[in-house]
């Protein structure tokens, strides 16, 4: 009796699935969500821009995917791209990217950054409220529009007084009150910041249950000012203060001491600290060469010279004359840093700690190429190549994880970084066997390849590996 009343269930619930017709279906991919460990060929049907269902049996679209052969999973969240417009959000997508987030540095007028994209956006965005701006504004210098990190002088360079303190920690609350994810704070870019600014920025955004974005003071072996103070300065304040802290690129800030600096992360966390941190998959970093990183002892301090210096827009290497005007010049312009060995990069993206994130941005189709393709070289590299990291393992690098950081500050990450019933309908399917990042130092940010259907809340933005055109499904993170 109790066999034919399970049989029964079975075959209404198969009857109730075949009657209910989805805005979309995915079919016959191979399915895999990082946190329930589901990783199985499935059916997927999309209603209202939400996973309703996934099954074994068939479903019924007004709309169809055939995914067949191909894997479905989370949509990638980039939590540190700076290039925040539609040439950067195509890219994005075309490397499976369906939220990038300013966070490293985030932006000053919050309010404005969300308005200029709302209705307007391919993929989800949002920002954390920037200290480096917050201070120098502070200082009577704001920064120009279109600039990432403030030109290197007094307002980076000096303390700040206990009153400017006040003014700037007023704006850092007037940015979270409209919905930044928390605060962005590139200490390498304000060298003035003292420990006491430093703690009573962390305090804020304790106070306010957001994490706090950090790309640390200094990198290199150099003391004082090594990648072991530095990472030690940061973890130290969100001990002292109970603030979430997320450690930026630490590929880049670690250097050649990179695995001991994810060993200090290790460290916190098994001691009870909420610490994250990232990483991106090149050996070059990028910044303006008019910032505070390049102050006096950028040579000694990071191991390189004039000649390890890349301008991007013309591709030239710069000499000693070079280098002085261009670092004296107010326009910020981008340059890459060849900093970091393929081993050393390869250990911190192999570390089970370091998520994915790509630190790009795209200009007039010059940049790096992390710009374009961060999320197609771990799949091609790492998981298809060196075979050092598992399928699953990836996506969650990629999605889960990213989403677990976003957590503290906006419950809606909940419903993202997963394919679960429930859960938004930001979805990848693409083929393990072809995906490729195309992009090069010399070639620049050339799109990848691979990603067949890319879903925006449901929405396609990448269909048969083109971008769909005049769609906007993005929406604003925000706390």
């Amino acid at each position: 009796m109790r066999i034919r009343a399970t049989l029964l269930a079975a075959l209404w619930l198969t009857t109730i699935a075949a009657q209910t017709r989805y805005d979309l279906v995915i079919r016959g991919g191979h399915v895999m969500d990082p946190e329930t460990g589901l990783d199985a060929v499935r059916n997927v049907g999309i209603t209202n821009g939400a996973i309703a269902r996934i099954a074994a049996e068939d479903l019924q679209g007004a709309r169809t995917i055939d995914a067949a052969g191909l894997t479905v999973s989370p949509g990638f969240i980039d939590l540190h791209s700076h290039g925040q417009n539609a040439e950067n959000y195509r890219l994005k997508a075309l490397d499976g990217v369906t939220a990038a987030l300013e966070l490293e540095i985030g932006v000053f007028d919050v309010p404005a950054f969300v308005k200029e994209r709302a209705g307007r956006s391919l993929i989800h965005f949002g920002t954390a409220v920037s200290h480096p701006a917050a201070r120098v504004a502070t200082r009577g210098a704001p920064m120009p529009a279109g600039a990432i990190v403030p030109a290197a002088g007094p307002a980076t360079n000096e303390p700040l007084t206990d009153d400017q303190l006040a003014t700037m920690s007023a704006m850092l609350e007037r940015g979270l009150d409209a919905g930044a994810l928390g605060i962005g704070m590139g200490l390498v870019y304000t060298p003035g910041a003292t420990r006491m600014e430093v703690i009573r920025t962390f305090r804020i955004a304790a106070a306010r249950g957001v994490p706090i974005y950090v790309h640390v003071r200094s990198s290199g072996r150099l003391e004082p000012g090594s990648s072991i103070e530095s990472i030690n300065e940061v973890i130290g304040a969100a001990a002292a203060t109970g603030a979430a802290l997320h450690i930026v690129h630490i590929n880049s800030s670690g250097l050649r001491d990179s695995v001991e600096c994810l060993r200090l992360v290790e460290g916190a966390r098994a001691r009870g600290l909420d610490v994250t941190t990232e990483a991106y998959p090149y050996g070059a970093g990028m910044t303006a060469i008019n910032s505070a990183l390049f102050n006096p002892g950028w040579q000694e301090r990071n191991s390189i010279t004039y000649k390890d210096l890349q301008l991007v827009e013309t591709g030239e290497r710069l000499t000693k004359e070079r280098f002085d005007a261009l670092h004296a010049s107010p326009e910020p312009r981008l340059v890459l840093l060849y900093l970091n060995p393929d081993e050393i990069v390869d250990a911190v993206i192999e570390h089970p700690l370091a998520m994915v994130a790509s630190d790009g941005d795209v200009e007039n189709g010059k940049g790096h190429p992390r710009g374009a393709g961060t999320y197609a070289r771990i799949l091609a590299r790492y998981v298809r190549e060196r075979r050092t990291i598992t399928l699953m393992d990836a996506i969650r690098k990629m999605s889960l994880m990213p989403a677990q950081r976003l957590e503290r500050a906006a419950p809606s990450a909940r419903r993202k970084g997963r394919v679960q019933e429930g859960a938004d309908a930001d979805l990848v399917v693409f083929d393990p066997r072809t995906v490729q990042d195309n992009a090069t130092y010399d070639r620049g940010p050339v799109p990848s390849t691979g990603f067949r259907d890319v879903l925006v809340g449901g929405v396609s933005v990448v269909h048969d590996g083109r971008v769909v055109e005049n769609v906007f499904p993005g929406r604003a993170i925000t706390r």
